[in-house]
């Protein structure tokens, strides 16, 4: 892993803060620092697949109003049935090839509606807002 040199001014009641919980952890102050700076940090979106990396850096470019839509939606009634009903018929080995492309497209458009979801709610977090996990 490359490391950055970074110097930083940090206020005085931060800096006593982080001081405190390395000392009374017994840890170094730059290991308690960069635990405070990677849970802080926004999400990151480059351990998905490569088919859903650009719709989750997309979303770091949304407002709030935007996010919380996309934290708080529901998927179509419809095509969670539909889902349900051709994951059955997979199941049971029933499944025409016209069926295995529709449950595989089914499937990708449900993990992209939910790794959405799951992004805005960290970027919301990240913002300061306190959500509930959708």
């Amino acid at each position: 892993m490359i490391s950055q040199t970074v110097t930083l001014q940090l206020p005085e009641t931060l800096y006593r803060r982080l001081s405190e919980t390395a000392r009374v952890t017994r840890r170094s102050f730059e290991e308690i620092a960069l635990r405070a700076l990677e849970a802080g940090s926004p999400p990151g979106w480059e351990d998905v697949p490569a088919e859903f990396q650009a719709d989750l850096a997309a979303l770091d470019r949304l407002d709030d109003q935007t996010l919380w839509r996309i934290a708080h939606g529901q998927r179509p009634a419809a095509d969670m049935v539909r889902h349900e009903e051709l994951l059955d018929k997979n199941q049971a080995g029933l499944l025409a090839e016209a069926e295995r492309l529709e449950l595989s497209r089914l499937r990708v458009e449900a993990d992209r509606f939910l790794l959405r979801k799951a992004h805005a709610v960290a970027l919301l977090r990240w913002r300061g807002h306190a959500v509930m996990a959708a």
